[in-house]
């Protein structure tokens, strides 16, 4: 072989594996910086954040969980089984005047069936349930990442001092944006104008007053 058949090949090699290496984020979705910016919101200052600045740090882990994620098509939830979760919903929100930190884990198991509800991970494995849902509800999944934390203080033993109520009330209000999210509708939630989410307004405004009472 010739060394100027050779040059070719190696020219179109490096060719080659360059427009490989360009056409890698679109193919997942947008990874580049800009686009995990646009897609995560508020979720992506968080990551950036929890990796001390890195933001490289920040885009690779959530590259990979849209690449793991991006995909799922979330389930419809049936009128009957909707009905449950805005009880369960309505009983913690009343329940949270006598008993807050119980409210609030009733709210995080209910937020995890509900994603197991509409086809994401199931409930027992959190990490892996958050991620997807960070994918597809960004906007509003830190609210579920609140509560989950009041919970698992708890579990841990901290002291009663560390999370107070208007904190844990706090969690509850940022948490039911996601709520209505998961159970507004069938095409993932983005639906803004159904009867559930004027309930869910209305009822909530009653939770305002009652928690500030109650605290």
């Amino acid at each position: 072989m010739s060394t100027g058949v050779i040059i070719v090949l190696i020219v179109i090699l490096v060719g080659v594996v360059a427009a490989a290496a360009a056409l890698v984020p679109r193919a997942r979705g947008g990874f580049g910086g800009s686009g995990l910016k646009r897609r995560f919101g508020p979720e992506y200052d968080r990551t950036v954040a929890r990796h001390d600045g890195d933001t490289k740090a920040a885009e690779r882990e959530l590259g990979e969980r849209v690449q793991q994620h991006g995909s799922l098509r979330e389930q419809p939830l049936e009128p009957a089984a909707r009905e449950q979760y805005q009880a369960r919903w309505a009983a913690a929100q009343e329940l949270f005047v006598d008993s807050p930190r119980q409210a609030v884990a009733d709210v995080d198991q209910l937020l995890g069936e509900v994603a197991g509800a509409r086809g994401f991970p199931d409930v027992e494995e959190y990490d892996k349930q958050f991620d997807a849902l960070s994918v597809h509800h960004a906007d509003h999944v830190h609210g579920y990442r609140r509560v989950h934390r009041v919970v698992q203080s708890r579990t841990n033993g901290a002291p009663e001092s560390q999370v107070g109520t208007e904190e844990m009330r706090e969690a509850m209000l940022e948490a039911r944006a996601l709520f209505d999210d998961l159970i507004g509708s069938d095409d993932g939630g983005r639906g803004r104008g159904s009867s559930s989410g004027r309930t869910g307004r209305h009822t909530f405004g009653s939770f305002n007053r009652q928690a500030v009472k109650g605290s």
